[in-house]
């Protein structure tokens, strides 16, 4: 029942960030905008940083989930790759990736509480990126999968600053084209 609450409230939360922002918000802020007290964001995420911590994961363990079941039925690894773009730089995703960037400016200026979010930014796309691999039976690419979590992170910052999106697309797709050809 308690984990059933949580995800409801976590659901509610991740509403409200992704379209009023966080960065700066008090625990009451973020309680007022959802609708519920700062005691049950505490008692539910343990403290502001948890509360980021948790919305950042559900956020990314979406994507990865995509990532994976694409991967199951694809044909190849651009099919894969091509498709997870589709996903995370669509025009309705820009609130979610917004606030990832706004969390993750918070865990590169080394907030306290942000240690765990830290070890966590890169590491489970890196495991659920083996999985994907061999669904499509191919041996894992750690490096290129974290070249590739670089470039994706780098467009996807591209767009949010307004960059033309016809382009920013030409170049994730030049991007699969490299990591895709035959060595």
């Amino acid at each position: 029942m308690a984990a059933e609450a949580r995800e409801r409230l976590l659901e509610r939360v991740l509403a409200y960030a992704a379209q009023e922002g966080i960065t700066g918000r008090s625990l009451r802020d973020i309680a007022r905008g959802t609708g519920t007290s700062h005691r049950m964001l505490l008692y539910h995420f343990g403290s502001r940083e948890g509360l980021l911590a948790a919305i950042v994961a559900a956020v990314e363990a979406r994507q990865r989930a995509l990532m994976t079941d694409t991967a199951r039925r694809a044909a190849d690894p651009a099919e894969v790759m091509t498709d997870l773009w589709a996903r995370v730089s669509d025009p309705a995703m820009r609130p979610s990736v917004a606030l990832f960037f706004e969390v993750f400016g918070l865990v590169v200026q080394g907030a306290p509480g942000t240690e765990e979010l830290r070890a966590g930014l890169t590491r489970p796309w890196l495991d659920d990126a083996a999985a994907a691999a061999e669904a499509l039976g191919i041996p894992p690419d750690p490096a290129g999968v974290r070249l590739g979590i670089a470039v994706t992170r780098g467009l996807l910052m591209e767009l949010l600053a307004g960059a033309d999106g016809s382009e920013v697309d030409a170049a994730y797709r030049r991007f699969v084209e490299l990591m895709t050809a035959p060595h």
